[in-house]
């Protein structure tokens, strides 16, 4: 009974409530779209609100103690992925285990934010010595994940990073040099991008230019959306998603599949849900009273704002598709995995600090 008491007191429901809003906007879509991918979404569901209990009850405490051998296993497990992983679309980013394939840009992003939070706790200074020196830490990660290819965890990764040091106070005249070194550089990072990667960058800026081409899956997106006016067109009865026009619909474009079935209303809850999501996630961040619990609270709360940015602009039409998910809705066990151990670990983290704030008043 005490254990009980003990795990609910621990959730934050109200949190929760957006997460499971998510959740089952996305099985219903899945349902009314293709009943094998349902069938391992409800799977996947399964394992992940097991990892979340765990994670609930971690001490996290004890696993920000953690950070160099989380950082050191991450690289690893990056580099065996180049080595060992399993090709599919000129893509290297899957490990099968036990018939499972694994993304380990996504399964590790929960533990990677614990132990950048738990490294910038102890920093005691926005020198430009710490800013170098957290840059060549995170350089391995975002080198790694852009060998993949993945050219939008890289992003979400680099993005994190960046908004995260900026937020914690370090000077904004580094950021400023960095993307000027940036600019100066770039004609040799697009010498390094796939032929695939840099035709989705020029059709952003030009979508008629090759419409049945690299423009089809932006453009069928943007289809998807506007044809769904306000009601939607019922559950399943969307034809750019039912009659596969529209690409991925299941996973990069699945607000655009939600958006053509359920119309503003459905895109509507959807945006609603993240919104309120993110609040929370603030909230934490704001009443937090130790470092670590702060950082990581931010860190969560800038990877999964970055996530629903960048997959809604996608969908719309208005930033570049670079193949990232919406959290908590698309088909995907890694992705799926990933935020539920992040949104347990948050919990964990709330309550730490709730408790630490229960002391010092006693």
């Amino acid at each position: 009974m005490n254990i009980g008491r003990k795990f609910f007191s621990a959730i934050d429901f109200i949190t929760l409530v957006p997460v499971l809003v998510l959740v089952a906007l996305g099985l219903v879509t899945l349902f009314s779209l293709d009943h094998e991918s349902f069938n391992s979404q409800v799977i996947f569901t399964i394992f992940s609100l097991a990892a979340f209990v765990l994670a609930i009850n971690t001490n996290p405490n004890a696993l920000k103690h953690y950070d160099v051998p989380i950082y050191i296993v991450s690289i690893v497990l990056f580099a065996i992925v180049l080595i060992l992983g399993i090709e599919s679309r000129g893509s290297v980013r899957w490990i099968e285990i036990f018939g499972v394939r694994i993304q380990f840009s996504e399964v590790l992003k929960p533990f990677l934010a614990v132990s950048l939070a738990s490294y910038l706790s102890e920093v005691k200074s926005t020198s430009l010595k710490n800013f170098l020196q957290i840059l060549l830490l995170l350089a391995p990660i975002f080198i790694l994940i852009f060998l993949q290819p993945d050219l939008g965890n890289a992003l979400i990764y680099a993005g994190v990073a960046v908004l995260a040091l900026l937020i914690y106070g370090f000077p904004l005249k580094y950021f400023v040099s960095g993307f000027l070194l940036w600019l100066v550089s770039f004609p040799l990072l697009w010498f390094f991008l796939h032929d695939y990667q840099k035709q989705r960058l020029l059709t952003f800026i030009n979508p008629s230019q090759d419409p049945l081409g690299t423009s089809y899956n932006a453009i069928q997106s943007v289809i998807a959306v506007g044809s769904g006016m306000i009601m939607g067109k019922g559950l399943g009865q969307g034809t750019q998603s039912t009659l596969r026009f529209l690409p991925e619909h299941h996973t990069d474009f699945i607000f655009a599949t939600i958006s053509e079935n359920l119309g503003f209303i459905g895109s509507g809850i959807v945006i609603l849900a993240f919104c309120f999501l993110l609040y929370r996630i603030y909230v934490t961040f704001v009443t937090s009273e130790d470092s670590f619990s702060k950082n990581y609270a931010l860190i969560v709360f800038l990877l999964i704002f970055i996530h629903f940015f960048m997959n809604v602009g996608m969908n719309l039409g208005i930033v570049p598709i670079v193949g990232v998910t919406l959290p908590f809705v698309s088909s995907g066990g890694s992705s799926l995995l990933s935020n539920f151990i992040m949104i347990g670990l948050l919990f964990a983290v709330g309550k730490s600090s709730s408790r630490k704030k229960v002391l010092e008043i006693g």
